[in-house]
């Protein structure tokens, strides 16, 4: 049986996203990102072409690395002015029926206990269709809004990122039995209190001595994504993910990255294909290889090099503008995305990039590849992509919105589907069943179940003692 492609749809709460200057293109509508209608009629479009779900990126800062300065990414509008993705859900939910929504929300920049409150509303709200992509967030502009005065190591983000996934964990999935919320009216019983204990947490980083105040959703914990393929990152991944989000520029980069990240979730005593990994891709597609070459070229001539570099300069924590255009990229420590700067720089012995070259690729689509062709040529590209790499699906960005999109509906899904390596319809239930063909809720061998026995424990007192 052929491996079926997944496929989300990535994109931003910004008018610019991974293709710098492309919002001045006279078809790109990404300006009307402060519109709901906008937001409804994209999920409305993806949900038709059965798209698995919409993937929204987010930072909490600004890109102000290149020159040591923000001005070149609110002139390029390089993820700035930028608006919070988790409002956008439930206007889509109410459009859609079975689109999935993953939300990146950064562990460093909230406290865990209102947020796990916020994913469980989402959750309640779309019928159980919200996931959450763990980022650890890489740009010390966000943590000195915060009052920090940097962020914190890379290594130690991940320190913090485990410690809050077990206070998550143990509010969604110990703090509430299943039968808690009784809604009794003949016995005046809403909730029963030795149904809901406090998790009593005491940790490094966090104190928690309470209880979840939300009730139970559909899916208990959002289904989890993690962007990161650094080795630190990689140990994360193979702990909490479902799904791994990468952007390996090639597919030898990418093999190397699908290939580490199962032998980490092995170690960590799971199945390696347990878990699910999406490679980031722009596909230009249009009705024959012709005419895509023509909108490959037509997007070209709006690329801002400048932005490019800035989002580059973010991602890797390097200063590119102090760099000539033909200087080699060589690999230096990081406290940025170390995954970026190796897959530039260590990731390919064969290739060595140049500035120039990384402003001109990194121009359509950020850091991940650029597939141009027609719809066969595409669906070719892709197989070939899955078949030596091992990669489940891709994040797919848009180089104009939503038309970029559109075409992957109309034109990319029906020849994929042709050629049975797509769904013709989606599975029922919420965001988990659909994706993984198993119950609502974290399998029962995952390391975010465990906590579920202590929901079976006595409860601990909820209200103090008179």
């Amino acid at each position: 049986m052929r491996k079926e492609i997944r496929l989300n749809a990535f994109t931003i709460n910004s008018p610019g996203h991974l293709s710098p200057g492309l919002w001045r293109h006279p078809e790109d509508q990404s300006h009307r990102y402060t519109d709901l209608r906008y937001w409804t009629d994209l999920a409305t479009t993806l949900e038709r072409g059965k798209i698995d779900g919409l993937f929204i990126a987010d930072v909490l800062g600004v890109y102000d690395v290149y020159g040591r300065s923000p001005e070149t990414a609110l002139r390029q509008a390089a993820q700035v002015p930028i608006n919070d993705p988790l409002q956008l859900v439930s206007a889509m939910a109410a459009v859609t029926q079975h689109l999935g929504f993953g939300i990146t929300a950064s562990v460093s920049f909230e406290h865990p206990y209102p947020f796990a409150r916020r994913l469980s509303t989402a959750d309640h709200l779309t019928q159980g269709r919200v996931g959450w992509n763990i980022v650890t967030s890489y740009l010390d502009s966000g943590a000195r809004n915060l009052g920090q005065a940097q962020q914190l190591t890379h290594d130690n983000r991940y320190e913090l990122a485990d410690e809050y996934l077990e206070v998550c964990y143990k509010l969604w999935e110990g703090s509430w039995r299943d039968d808690a919320v009784q809604r009794d009216a003949g016995r005046g019983i809403y909730v029963e209190p030795s149904g809901v204990r406090n998790i009593d947490h005491h940790g490094r980083y966090f104190t928690v001595p309470g209880f979840h105040l939300s009730e139970p959703s559909p899916q208990r914990t959002p289904v989890l994504y993690q962007a990161g393929a650094s080795s630190r990152g990689r140990q994360f991944a193979a702990r909490h993910a479902e799904c791994v989000f990468v952007a390996a520029p090639t597919r030898h980069v990418l093999r190397q990255q699908v290939d580490a990240i199962r032998q980490e979730v092995s170690r960590q005593g799971r199945q390696p294909d347990e878990v699910t990994i999406f490679n980031q891709l722009t596909v230009i597609v249009a009705h024959s290889d012709e005419a895509a070459r023509a909108k490959f070229e037509d997007y070209q001539r709006f690329i801002s090099h400048d932005g490019a570099l800035a989002l580059m300069s973010g991602w890797t924590g390097i200063d590119l503008s102090q760099f000539a255009g033909d200087q080699t990229l060589e690999h230096v420590e990081s406290n940025a995305i170390q995954s970026a700067v190796e897959a530039f720089t260590a990731a390919d012995p064969e290739r060595q990039w140049t500035v120039r070259e990384i402003a001109q690729y990194c121009g359509i689509g950020g850091d991940g590849p650029v597939i141009v062709g027609s719809a066969q040529t595409v669906a070719d590209a892709l197989e070939a992509w899955v078949d030596e790499t091992g990669v489940d699906g891709f994040n797919l960005s848009a180089v104009i919105n939503p038309g970029t999109f559109a075409d992957v509906v109309d034109l990319l899904v029906p020849e994929l589907q042709r050629r049975g390596l797509y769904k013709r319809e989606y599975r029922p239930g919420t965001l988990r069943e659909k994706l993984f063909g198993q119950g609502p809720k974290l399998a029962s061998h995952h390391h975010g179940a465990t906590f579920r026995q202590q929901a079976a424990k006595p409860a601990c007192p909820v209200l103090a003692e008179p």
